[in-house]
């Protein structure tokens, strides 16, 4: 099958490709940049930019790490990210990735759009009030992730309503993918939820607000994929943890190693301060957790505001922030490293010109 291109506002996509944002520092400047450069759309995730180049952009440490989310979710970071990709991508469309459910959301949507970025894709919770903060901006695309059709219906009606405005596109995320999922655990089982299984509904659902495009999400891992979802109606797909089998992608070569050398019974659902379950790689951190045996739970950047400054991290076991950025710093002890559920399949790093030449043209 021939991809047509996406169009996400008023951006074209050349080969209808997004890749997955991935923080901490999994999706910075050289992945989000080679991938726009090849002809996807490349996303930059906002998570951990006070980490960024050796926490160079973080005003104030603690231990070494970012003190609050000023520091941790620091606009400086992300504006060098940003203009280090552009160094890569030239004008090609280029996106950020900002969790709903972040602490300051506000305040990156509207760095965000000051400093550059064409699309901005949120998930983690249904960002019903996410143009409030783009105001001013009317370029910048908009793209929630949703899990079902009900979810595109609350935030299509609320923004309609609202802000007299409508999605540009939205990413329907299946339960397969890396990190948080918009499901509970049983409901990362259950038929009705997997992707293939949502796609219809929800493209039927965006026909009802003018038919914004669908990206499909969630154990998208090749061309009969990417060709299976385009057949159900989606516009195109977003991929993340194919990704980080690649030269440019901006994780630790610890944590590709991590990847390469899992089996697919490693690849697990885990609890999360966030609140959603979130599915990564069984290491030594995961014992550490099961046996409250890991290291000090502290609290110093403020990442995510259900974890209510570091009570569900005590609840589940472990900081996010803190083992994210282990895993970005290379920390095989201690880091947390997310994957999808098709992680155990990268077997060999390649280039991102080689990974979208296969999928678009098949391997």
């Amino acid at each position: 099958m021939a991809f047509s291109p996406l169009k996400i506002g008023k951006y074209v996509i050349e080969k209808p490709i997004v890749q997955g944002g991935m923080g901490v520092g999994i999706s910075w400047d050289q992945l989000a940049g080679n991938v726009s450069k090849e002809g996807g759309l490349g996303i930059v995730s906002c998570v951990g930019t006070g980490y960024y180049q050796d926490k160079a952009f973080s005003k104030k440490l603690v231990s070494e790490r970012p003190l609050d989310a000023a520091n941790f979710y620091s606009r400086d970071g992300l504006k060098a990210i940003y203009d280090n990709a552009r160094k890569v991508c030239g004008d090609k469309p280029l996106g950020v990735n900002i969790l709903y459910a972040i602490n300051d959301y506000g305040r990156v949507v509207r760095d965000a759009c000051e400093i550059g970025f064409d699309i901005i894709i949120t998930g983690a919770g249904l960002p019903t009030n996410m143009p409030e903060f783009t105001e001013g901006y009317p370029d910048v695309a908009l793209v929630p992730i949703v899990s079902s059709p009900k979810a595109l219906k609350i935030i299509a009606k609320r923004w309609q309503k609202r802000y007299d405005r409508l999605p540009d596109a939205v990413i329907l995320e299946g339960p397969k993918s890396g990190g948080h999922q918009g499901f509970t655990y049983e409901q990362c089982e259950m038929e009705e939820n997997q992707l293939e299984n949502l796609v219809e509904p929800v493209v039927a659902e965006a026909a009802k607000w003018g038919g914004m495009p669908v990206v499909a999400a969630g154990g998208v891992w090749d061309k009969n994929d990417i060709d299976e979802m385009m057949r159900l109606g989606a516009s195109g797909v977003q991929m993340g943890t194919r990704f980080i089998g690649t030269h440019e992608c901006d994780a630790h070569e610890n944590f590709k190693e991590v990847l390469l050398a899992a089996k697919e019974e490693d690849i697990q659902l885990m609890g999360s301060p966030v609140g959603y379950p979130a599915r990564g790689v069984r290491t030594n951190l995961t014992g550490l957790v099961e046996t409250r045996t890991g290291p000090d739970i502290k609290c110093i950047s403020n990442c995510v505001a259900p974890c209510n400054r570091g009570v569900e991290a005590k609840e589940v076991g472990f900081c996010i922030a803190d083992r994210l950025s282990d895993a970005y710093e290379g920390n095989k002890e201690f880091g947390l490293f997310f994957s999808g559920t098709n992680g155990y399949r990268l077997n060999e790093l390649i280039s991102v010109k080689e990974l979208m030449d296969k999928l678009t043209q098949g391997e």
